[in-house]
Protein backbone atom coordinates (compact mmCIF):
# COMPACT_ATOMS: atom_id res chain seq x y z
CA UNK A 1 0.00 0.00 0.00
CA UNK A 2 1.01 3.55 -0.48
CA UNK A 3 2.99 4.94 2.44
CA UNK A 4 0.65 7.18 4.42
CA UNK A 5 1.75 7.91 7.96
CA UNK A 6 -1.77 8.90 9.05
CA UNK A 7 -3.16 5.36 8.52
CA UNK A 8 -2.09 2.70 11.00
CA UNK A 9 -1.93 -0.64 9.19
CA UNK A 10 -3.01 -3.68 11.22
CA UNK A 11 -2.38 -6.21 8.42
CA UNK A 12 -1.02 -6.23 4.87
CA UNK A 13 -0.24 -8.85 2.25
CA UNK A 14 -0.09 -9.41 -1.49
CA UNK A 15 -1.95 -11.82 -3.69
CA UNK A 16 0.34 -14.76 -4.30
CA UNK A 17 1.18 -17.04 -7.21
CA UNK A 18 2.46 -20.49 -6.20
CA UNK A 19 2.70 -19.15 -2.64
CA UNK A 20 5.04 -16.29 -3.63
CA UNK A 21 4.01 -12.59 -3.39
CA UNK A 22 4.93 -11.70 -6.99
CA UNK A 23 1.70 -10.04 -8.15
CA UNK A 24 0.67 -6.39 -8.36
CA UNK A 25 -2.33 -6.83 -6.05
CA UNK A 26 -1.85 -5.57 -2.50
CA UNK A 27 -4.17 -5.79 0.50
CA UNK A 28 -4.15 -3.94 3.81
CA UNK A 29 -6.41 -3.39 6.80
CA UNK A 30 -6.52 -0.40 9.11
CA UNK A 31 -8.63 -0.02 12.24
CA UNK A 32 -11.73 0.92 10.22
CA UNK A 33 -11.12 0.01 6.54
CA UNK A 34 -9.83 -2.73 4.28
CA UNK A 35 -7.95 -1.79 1.11
CA UNK A 36 -7.16 -3.44 -2.23
CA UNK A 37 -4.70 -1.93 -4.69
CA UNK A 38 -4.28 -3.54 -8.12
CA UNK A 39 -2.22 -2.74 -11.20
CA UNK A 40 1.25 -1.76 -12.29
CA UNK A 41 0.94 1.15 -14.72
CA UNK A 42 -2.68 1.99 -14.09
CA UNK A 43 -3.51 1.52 -10.40
CA UNK A 44 -7.04 0.81 -9.13
CA UNK A 45 -7.60 1.46 -5.42
CA UNK A 46 -10.66 0.13 -3.56
CA UNK A 47 -11.58 0.37 0.10
CA UNK A 48 -14.46 -0.86 2.24
CA UNK A 49 -15.44 0.57 5.60
CA UNK A 50 -15.38 -2.35 8.04
CA UNK A 51 -18.68 -1.44 9.68
CA UNK A 52 -20.35 -2.10 6.30
CA UNK A 53 -19.14 -5.71 6.12
CA UNK A 54 -22.13 -8.04 6.38
CA UNK A 55 -20.53 -11.44 5.80
CA UNK A 56 -17.05 -12.97 5.67
CA UNK A 57 -16.38 -16.29 4.00
CA UNK A 58 -13.30 -18.22 3.02
CA UNK A 59 -12.45 -20.52 0.14
CA UNK A 60 -9.37 -22.76 0.02
CA UNK A 61 -8.97 -24.94 -3.07
CA UNK A 62 -6.66 -27.95 -3.19
CA UNK A 63 -4.06 -25.93 -5.10
CA UNK A 64 -4.27 -23.13 -2.54
CA UNK A 65 -3.86 -25.63 0.32
CA UNK A 66 -0.66 -26.95 -1.25
CA UNK A 67 0.86 -23.45 -1.22
CA UNK A 68 -0.59 -22.33 2.14
CA UNK A 69 -2.90 -19.65 0.75
CA UNK A 70 -6.63 -19.07 0.42
CA UNK A 71 -9.22 -16.49 -0.60
CA UNK A 72 -11.43 -14.43 1.71
CA UNK A 73 -14.72 -13.02 0.44
CA UNK A 74 -16.16 -9.91 2.09
CA UNK A 75 -19.79 -9.03 1.36
CA UNK A 76 -20.74 -5.51 2.34
CA UNK A 77 -23.28 -2.75 1.89
CA UNK A 78 -20.65 -0.71 0.04
CA UNK A 79 -22.05 0.75 -3.20
CA UNK A 80 -18.92 0.55 -5.38
CA UNK A 81 -17.60 -2.81 -4.16
CA UNK A 82 -20.36 -4.85 -2.49
CA UNK A 83 -18.16 -7.95 -2.80
CA UNK A 84 -14.41 -7.73 -2.23
CA UNK A 85 -12.29 -10.85 -2.68
CA UNK A 86 -8.85 -11.07 -1.12
CA UNK A 87 -7.32 -13.71 -3.39
CA UNK A 88 -4.48 -16.04 -2.45
CA UNK A 89 -3.50 -14.52 0.90
CA UNK A 90 -1.09 -16.27 3.22
CA UNK A 91 -2.59 -17.97 6.31
CA UNK A 92 -6.22 -17.25 5.34
CA UNK A 93 -7.83 -18.67 8.51
CA UNK A 94 -5.87 -16.29 10.72
CA UNK A 95 -6.57 -13.34 8.40
CA UNK A 96 -10.30 -14.15 8.29
CA UNK A 97 -10.48 -14.22 12.10
CA UNK A 98 -8.48 -10.97 12.35
CA UNK A 99 -10.89 -9.26 9.94
CA UNK A 100 -13.90 -10.70 11.82
CA UNK A 101 -12.61 -9.37 15.16
CA UNK A 102 -11.94 -5.92 13.69
CA UNK A 103 -15.39 -5.79 12.03
CA UNK A 104 -17.08 -6.70 15.32
CA UNK A 105 -15.00 -4.14 17.24
CA UNK A 106 -15.79 -1.29 14.85
CA UNK A 107 -19.51 -2.18 14.85
CA UNK A 108 -19.54 -2.12 18.66
CA UNK A 109 -17.77 1.26 18.62
CA UNK A 110 -20.42 2.59 16.27
CA UNK A 111 -23.20 0.92 18.33
CA UNK A 112 -24.50 -0.99 15.31
CA UNK A 113 -25.21 -4.43 16.78
CA UNK A 114 -28.86 -3.82 17.81
CA UNK A 115 -29.91 -2.10 14.57
CA UNK A 116 -28.31 -4.80 12.48
CA UNK A 117 -31.00 -7.32 13.45
CA UNK A 118 -33.73 -5.09 11.99
CA UNK A 119 -31.77 -4.17 8.89
CA UNK A 120 -32.85 -5.52 5.50
CA UNK A 121 -29.65 -6.47 3.61
CA UNK A 122 -31.23 -5.52 0.29
CA UNK A 123 -32.17 -2.04 1.47
CA UNK A 124 -29.51 0.43 2.56
CA UNK A 125 -31.95 3.35 2.93
CA UNK A 126 -31.28 3.67 6.66
CA UNK A 127 -28.03 5.48 5.81
CA UNK A 128 -27.91 8.94 4.31
CA UNK A 129 -25.01 10.23 2.25
CA UNK A 130 -23.30 11.33 5.47
CA UNK A 131 -23.39 7.69 6.74
CA UNK A 132 -25.29 8.66 9.89
CA UNK A 133 -27.54 5.91 11.18
CA UNK A 134 -31.30 6.38 11.24
CA UNK A 135 -33.20 3.49 12.88
CA UNK A 136 -35.73 1.57 10.80
CA UNK A 137 -39.28 1.81 12.22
Amino acid sequence: MRADNSIKTLWSDRSRILGMPITFTKYAMSEDRIFRETGLLSIHFEEILLYRVRDISMKITLGQRIFGVGSILLQSSDKTAPILELKNVKDPRTVKEMIHRQVEEIKLQRRMRVGEILDDPTNDDDFDDDDSFHPVH
